[in-house]
C-alpha cells in the first residue's frame, strides 16, 4: 500500500550541544539529564498481508475484558477488506506492526456478518441507558439511518498528535468513496471508545500511604476519566453519550494492576458517543484544535 504521509514527533529538538558545552552542562545540570528520540510516524492505508495480528491486539486493547465476546480474527478482516477507507500508524515502515488504528464500519452494509451482528446486539444492551435513547431507537427501530462505527485504538505511549490527521484522513477518504458511489452516506457516527474510574484499592493499608483522595473515591458520583482525550471533545458535539460497564467479569485485584495513580486502582469502562453527519466536521476541527493547544 501506498505511504500516506510522515510527521515528526510533535516537539522539534534542539541540536545537540558541542562536547565542552555538554560537560559543563552535565555537571551543572546532571539531575535534568534526560534521552530524547526522534521518531517519524507514518500513515499507511490497512494492509492485509501484514496487519492483522497487530490489529487483532488493538482491538482486544479496545474492547478490554469484552473482547472474548466478540470473533477478532472476523472483525480484523472486515477492517482490512476495506483498505481505502481507515488508516495505521507506523514508525519502521509498512511491514512494520500498526501502533494505532482507525477505522469506520457501516453496520447496515456489513448487517449479515456474525460479528457485526454481535456487535450490534452488543451496543443495543449498553444503549438501554436514558442517555443514550436516541442510539438506542436507531438500533432497534426500523429506520433508513445509516451508523458508521468508529473503531479506534492506540498504544498508550503514542504522541495525541497522531489523531486529529487520523480523523480528517477519514473524512477525506469518506467523501472520496461517496463520489465513486460506495455504502458511506451515514447519518451518523458511532464511537466506541474506553474511559475509566479511579477506585479504591483493594492492597492492605499496610502496602501503601494513607491519602485524602482516596477517602474522597468511596462515595458520591465517581469522576470519569479518558483514555482517549479526544473523547471528552467529541462529546460536546455529539447527540448522546454515555459509559458503561462491561459484562465480562474481571479478575480480582485488576484494578490495582492498572493503577493510574499511587493510591488508587483503575476500572476501565466502555465509552460510546454518537454524532450526527452533519455535526461530525465540527467535531474533528474541535479535536484539532483541543490537540493543537486551543479551547
Amino acid at each position: 500500500m501506498v505511504k500516506r504521509k510522515s510527521q515528526r514527533d510533535p516537539e522539534d529538538l534542539p541540536d545537540a550541544p558541542d562536547g565542552k558545552q555538554k560537560r559543563q552542562d552535565d555537571e551543572s545540570d546532571s539531575d535534568e539529564d534526560m534521552d530524547l528520540l526522534n521518531v517519524d510516524f507514518e500513515w499507511f492505508d490497512p494492509n492485509p498481508n501484514v496487519d492483522f495480528h497487530g490489529l487483532k491486539t488493538l482491538l482486544r486493547q479496545l474492547l478490554d475484558v469484552d473482547a472474548q465476546l466478540f470473533n477478532l480474527s472476523e472483525l480484523a478482516d472486515l477492517i482490512l477488506s476495506q483498505p481505502l477507507l481507515g488508516s495505521t500508524v507506523k514508525c519502521d515502515g509498512t511491514e512494520s506492526d500498526p501502533f494505532s488504528f482507525l477505522t469506520v464500519l457501516n453496520l447496515e452494509t456489513h448487517k449479515d456478518k456474525q460479528v457485526i451482528q454481535d456487535l450490534t446486539a452488543y451496543l443495543t444492551r449498553h444503549a438501554a441507558s436514558p442517555a443514550l435513547a436516541p442510539l438506542n431507537t436507531l438500533l432497534t427501530a426500523p429506520s433508513t439511518s445509516q451508523i458508521g462505527l468508529i473503531l479506534t485504538e492506540r498504544f498508550i505511549n503514542m504522541p495525541h498528535e497522531i489523531v486529529a490527521p487520523s480523523y480528517k484522513m477519514l473524512q477525506e477518504e469518506i467523501q472520496w468513496a461517496l463520489d465513486e458511489k460506495e455504502p458511506y452516506a451515514f447519518t451518523h457516527y458511532l464511537v466506541l471508545s474506553k474511559a475509566y474510574q479511579e477506585v479504591e484499592s483493594a492492597l492492605p493499608a499496610a502496602e501503601q500511604p494513607p491519602s485524602k483522595k482516596k477517602k474522597a473515591a468511596k462515595g458520591g458520583d465517581k469522576e470519569k476519566f479518558y483514555f482517549h482525550p479526544e473523547d471528552e471533545v467529541l462529546q460536546k458535539h455529539a447527540l448522546a453519550y454515555e459509559t458503561f460497564d462491561f459484562e465480562s467479569p474481571r479478575d480480582e485485584g485488576a484494578s490495582d494492576s492498572k493503577r493510574a495513580f499511587q493510591e488508587l486502582g483503575v476500572k476501565p469502562m466502555g465509552h460510546l458517543i454518537l454524532i450526527e453527519a452533519d455535526k461530525f466536521a465540527g467535531a474533528v476541527s474541535a479535536v484539532e484544535s483541543f490537540l493543537a493547544g486551543g479551547q
